[in-house]
């Protein structure tokens, strides 16, 4: 059953059904609840399971303001309360592990599962700051009067060959929240996460590499690593099958 929560003025859609121990997965950027569809239909069976829509995807509405990190772990701790959701059992995939992340390290989490998660800063090469420094160029260009069009124009094209797919399909607000998220690094609480936590991750992750869940490995002190071969970024999907073994098996571990 879809539904609509008002927290903080704006209306936020989620998906809701089967009975049990709470169950939240949280998608990736760009993504939405339905990118769960096939999990949520396999964990519903036993679990009371929640799937969001994070704001500013889906069918949730998109902040008036530049949200971080912290603005959508307090809107995650907020509709955890206001749904009266005790001790959730926690799955994040890459954007959603980021908030994952910082909720399980300051609130109890029965289990945390983090899937090709993003946290880890990434290591930028030279070539990286060049672009940065041009893109701020051109955006000063664009005030000169004289030079308006013309840099408008180069602009578009710098950005269509030097930024990522995600930034180049999202609107305003995204890029902006984008911008402000990526270079968030959550290793510092880390540690603080006490709940038992299972990594699964593609081999072939690009987008958030392998290197990075083995940091998160030995940050993270009860947790585990699987990795997935001949999967990539989205490895619960592209490795169906197999994910649903190994997160059926780690929900039915009390240990």
């Amino acid at each position: 059953m879809t539904k609509f929560i008002k927290i903080d003025g704006l209306n936020f859609h989620y998906k809701v059904s089967g009975k049990g121990k709470n169950i939240i997965l949280l998608h990736g950027w760009a993504c939405d609840l339905h990118i769960f569809d096939n999990l949520h239909a396999f964990l519903e069976k036993n679990f009371k399971t929640y799937s969001i829509d994070f704001p500013a995807f889906g069918k949730s509405q998109t902040p008036n303001s530049v949200w971080s990190i912290e603005n959508y772990t307090t809107f995650l701790e907020k509709f955890v309360k206001l749904n009266k959701i005790k001790n959730p059992i926690l799955f994040g995939h890459s954007f959603g592990g980021r908030v994952s992340i910082l909720f399980s390290s300051r609130n109890y989490v029965e289990k945390l599962i983090l899937i090709d998660s993003a946290g880890i800063k990434p290591k930028r090469k030279l070539n990286y700051y060049f672009k940065i420094y041009t893109y701020k160029l051109l955006k000063k260009l664009i005030r000169i009067k004289i030079l308006k069009n013309y840099s408008k124009n180069l602009m578009k094209k710098y950005v269509k060959k030097n930024s990522s797919s995600d930034y180049q399909n999202a609107n305003e607000m995204q890029k902006k929240i984008l911008i402000k998220i990526v270079n968030e690094d959550l290793k510092n609480v880390m540690p603080k996460i006490q709940s038992s936590t299972l990594l699964i991750w593609g081999e072939n992750d690009n987008a958030t590499p392998v290197e990075d869940a083995k940091i998160m490995n030995k940050l993270i002190k009860n947790s585990g690593l699987v990795v997935l071969k001949n999967s990539g970024h989205y490895s619960f999907l592209e490795k169906q099958n197999e994910f649903f073994i190994i997160v059926n098996n780690f929900l039915q571990n009390d240990k």
